[in-house]
């Protein structure tokens, strides 16, 4: 029951801010064959809510990533709860989960005794990670295009990833980097942490050495979030590009081209791509939480 809240609270964490910061928008523009692409990542707002200078209004990428958290929820409820003695596929799906989160994720990035106190937070990343991306391939009434039947507009379905926006994994790479330093100045305190920053070098290099280790710090917050957006961005591109072809050159012949193509990459990045980003995601947030907690090692 303690993991189970810990891994909500994690949850929580993770989508509150994130549907904050995603709240962006873009100028709207006409409509050309050329430029569908690029409308396809306009945040329009739905929902107007401003307090001060802060934008909360709720778009489409706010729509995908509470869609992520509530499934997220659903996936730890109806795996995660089996009669005991009788195991069945939801159990046998959960236990892998579960292990994958305990063995290749916690136990391989945190000391042995921090992974009961981090281990809610890294697999509830992974999990809500790999949520919103496979929610991203997934044709959704999201968009933000109308259709009209007998007289009532109706959204389009549509797939749009919300990591494939910077701000979404730029919210979970900054959690993991405040947590990272917390942490790092709570298990050995402010002067001992930060002098684990500065590696043994002759003391003349250290008004070199120091500010390239500052900067690495902050390098693996924009490494972190980059990595995960650029690859859900260009898997996106692929496929709207192959498809578009099709539109934007007038040629129905190209389908026999295109649509394998985009079929193919849309088969990759669903099999592979989503659950290697979100692995990989959660795997370093554990290494960094990790090595500050013991920056010896």
């Amino acid at each position: 029951m303690t993991r189970r809240l810990a891994g909500l609270t994690s949850l929580l964490l993770l989508a509150a801010p994130t549907v904050a910061w995603a709240a962006e928008s873009a100028p709207g523009e006409e409509e050309d064959k050329g430029a569908f692409i690029a409308h396809e990542w306009d945040l329009k707002p739905w929902l107007d809510i401003h307090i001060g200078s802060l934008d909360l209004s709720i778009n489409k990428a706010v729509a995908y990533l509470l869609a992520g958290a509530l499934v997220s929820c659903l996936l730890g409820i109806v795996l995660m709860r089996v009669k005991v003695g009788r195991p069945n596929r939801k159990q046998a799906l959960g236990e892998m989960i579960y292990e994958v989160a305990q063995t290749q994720v916690a136990e391989q990035g945190l000391p042995h005794h921090s992974v009961r106190k981090w281990f809610p937070y890294c697999a509830t990343l992974m999990i809500f990670i790999w949520v919103v991306n496979l929610l991203g391939f997934i044709p959704l009434p999201f968009s933000d295009e109308k259709f009209e039947i007998a007289g009532v507009e109706l959204p389009t379905l549509a797939v749009f990833a919300a990591t494939s926006t910077l701000s979404v994994p730029l919210t979970l790479a900054l959690m993991t980097f405040v947590f990272t330093h917390i942490e790092g100045i709570r298990a050995n305190g402010p002067v001992k942490y930060f002098k684990s920053w500065i590696p043994e070098v002759p003391k003349a290099l250290y008004p070199l050495i120091i500010p390239l280790e500052i900067l690495g710090q902050f390098m693996r917050l924009i490494s972190l979030s980059v990595r995960l957006f650029a690859n859900m961005l260009a898997g996106h591109m692929l496929i709207l590009t192959f498809v578009g072809l099709i539109i934007v050159l007038e040629n129905a012949v190209l389908a026999v081209v295109s649509v394998p193509a985009a079929t193919v990459f849309y088969l990759f990045e669903v099999v592979i791509v989503v659950s290697i980003q979100a692995y990989i995601f959660a795997a370093l947030s554990a290494i960094y939480i990790g090595s500050a907690i013991e920056p010896e090692h």
